[in-house]
């Protein structure tokens, strides 16, 4: 005990340093970067400023290898650079966690910060809407509230049917698709929200009869449910179900759809952003921003 205690004591004969005055920068970087790999990437960015010696912890491979998605080289390849060998884990994580746009821009993936779990986004302009080319009907309309820049509004209808597929490389896991709708029209200026023609009131025709969501993939996997929509002049996350990926090396297809084609009435003043299709454990995070 006698030994052991010495080596705590401030004093020292010799008037060599101690452990007891080790720096933080003094940890060896090992050390440094086995604690990291069990925090949040988040938590790891923010302690990597804390000197040189965190910083060069932080960038080590096995760190983000944990973090990374399992087929994260598909991503890597596909959509960022043909050799991910040239970068870093850290680099390659960082990169993923920024929106990647692909199919013309009408398409986005990201990595979620904290979790590492991928998302996607669908624009408006990548759907089938029936009598979208009409302007009697539908337009697109540009505005900074959309990731896409454009949303699609609908005037007046009597048949709704927008439908959507997609087919994508998911890491393994089970995932939520949701729709991002509205009932009214705003666009968003710097510094101010400024209703535009068409706002509340032509909002008409969803109390009547409720719309259905469906969601299908080729394996059997099947969702439908029907909801009034209620809300207006706030975005609103759909829920429209959930699917399981089970192999990460087979691309996963899906087909989804919003519809109301009851002919007995018009219905109009609905805007439509996006799809979102969401690890399911992320679901509520998103419903939270809104």
């Amino acid at each position: 005990m006698g030994a052991n205690s010495s080596l705590l004591s401030p004093d020292s004969s010799d008037g060599s340093n101690h452990p007891s005055k080790l720096k933080l920068g003094d940890i060896p970087e090992s050390c440094v970067a086995l604690v990291l790999s069990y925090l949040d990437p988040p938590e790891i960015c923010k302690l990597a400023r804390l000197n040189r010696a965190f910083r060069a912890a932080s960038s080590a491979d096995f760190i983000w290898d944990a973090k990374l998605p399992s087929n994260y080289h598909h991503l890597v390849d596909d959509y960022l650079i043909k050799n991910p060998s040239k970068l870093g884990k850290n680099e390659i994580y960082a990169r993923l966690s920024r929106p990647v746009p692909f199919d013309s821009g009408n398409k986005e993936f990201w990595l979620d910060k904290r979790t590492g779990g991928l998302c996607l986004s669908i624009s408006s302009k990548a759907l089938a809407i029936t009598g979208i080319d009409d302007r009697r009907y539908w337009n697109y309309i540009p505005t900074d509230e959309s990731r896409f820049h454009t949303i699609a509004y609908l005037q007046q209808i009597w048949w709704l049917e927008v439908e959507g597929d997609m087919e994508f490389q998911f890491p393994a896991g089970t995932y939520s698709l949701l729709f991002k709708l509205r009932l009214g029209r705003f666009t968003k200026k710097p510094g101010r929200r400024v209703a535009t023609h068409g706002g509340h009131e032509s909002v008409h025709g969803w109390d009547i009869k409720p719309v259905q969501f469906q969601l299908t993939t080729p394996d059997g996997q099947q969702a439908i449910s029907k909801r009034f929509l209620e809300n207006t002049g706030n975005w609103e996350y759909h829920h429209v179900g959930d699917f399981v990926v089970d192999d990460p090396n087979t691309p996963t297809k899906i087909k989804f759809s919003l519809t109301q084609i009851d002919c007995t009435h018009t219905k109009g003043g609905l805007s439509i952003d996006s799809v979102l299709i969401c690890p399911s454990d992320l679901v509520k995070s998103f419903r939270a921003i809104l």
